[in-house]
């Protein structure tokens, strides 16, 4: 038997016990015409199918693919018809419904476009890192002295970048709990401890703005302070433009090599982090102490 006929024989007997003859029979014929090429492939569309036509007899639907194969309905059939199913099977039939709806009427529409993910910025080395603390020391005037060296550690040091960056004053880098502490505000108020090795610099920069902005500026909505603040830079020709994103890449995976978070994702056979802020949440979050000593301990530049 050719794989061919193996599929059209995986449809053809295809008769399910928990639906009907009728939905079954609409199951058949709509994937006759897509035309799987395996039997596992087969299976899986006219499971989808076949519960797509038992939904549409439930709702008083006619069977016809024009109105079965609707966007509108294949929605309803996944929202009303599979709420008591896993979300990994909803997807999975949804997928399978769209494809079907595609393959039995190509005029339906085109397939929605894949939008591709965003990716992490690549972190900085311990080289570039110290070049651009070295562009921030050969700045003409203290004041522009520190805030470079200020936005260099509260990127790589604490992780901070936009709005959260900007917002921090003098006032709001502390030395308690054996370490320095960056007092965040704004819409995600928290106190991070920053990475020893830019315990020194950030101090003194706090130091010198008092309880002005430590990256500048007057005003707490100003917006492109940092953009300013790097693109008048001096000196540096070799360097590329500092960029926030990746001062808080290498602060992730900083902290993230310190956490050991690789070695625990390879051993939980963890690729992807979607559902570890599911299982965080039920943690109990750890005093300030604890977290100075896990996040802010003594670490050389990358």
């Amino acid at each position: 038997m050719t794989p061919r006929t193996s599929v059209e024989d995986t449809i053809a007997r295809y008769q399910p016990t928990s639906v009907g003859e009728e939905a079954a029979g609409f199951a058949r014929l709509a994937v006759g015409k897509a035309g799987p090429t395996s039997r596992s492939r087969a299976k899986s569309l006219l499971f989808a199918a076949s519960r797509l036509g038992d939904f549409g007899l439930i709702c008083g639907l006619e069977l016809t693919e024009e109105i079965l194969f609707h966007p509108s309905v294949i929605e309803r059939f996944i929202v009303v018809g599979c709420d008591e199913r896993s979300p990994a099977t909803r997807r999975t039939l949804r997928t399978d419904l769209r494809f079907l709806a595609r393959a039995v009427d190509p005029g339906c529409g085109p397939a929605p476009v894949a939008l591709s993910r965003e990716r992490a910025k690549t972190p900085y080395t311990g080289a570039q890192l110290a070049a651009y603390l070295a562009l921030a020391d050969a700045q003409p005037t203290s004041a522009r002295r520190h805030r470079l060296s200020a936005l260099v550690c509260l990127g790589a040091g604490a992780g901070l970048m936009g709005a959260d960056l900007r917002g921090v004053s003098g006032n709001d880098v502390v030395c308690r709990s054996g370490g320095v502490l960056v007092v965040v505000h704004g819409r995600r108020p928290r106190v991070v401890p920053v990475l020893a090795c830019y315990h020194a610099r950030l101090v003194a920069s706090a130091a010198n703005c008092g309880e002005g902005f430590v990256v500048g500026g007057v005003d707490e909505a100003r917006r492109n302070v940092t953009a300013r603040l790097v693109a008048t830079a001096s000196g540096g020709v070799d360097l590329p433009r500092l960029d926030t994103g990746r001062l808080r890449s290498t602060w992730l995976a900083d902290v993230a090599e310190a956490l050991g978070l690789r070695t625990f994702m390879d051993a939980a056979g963890i690729s992807c982090s979607q559902r570890l802020g599911d299982v965080v949440a039920t943690l109990e979050p750890v005093d300030e102490e604890t977290a100075v000593a896990r996040l802010g301990g003594s670490r050389s530049i990358r």
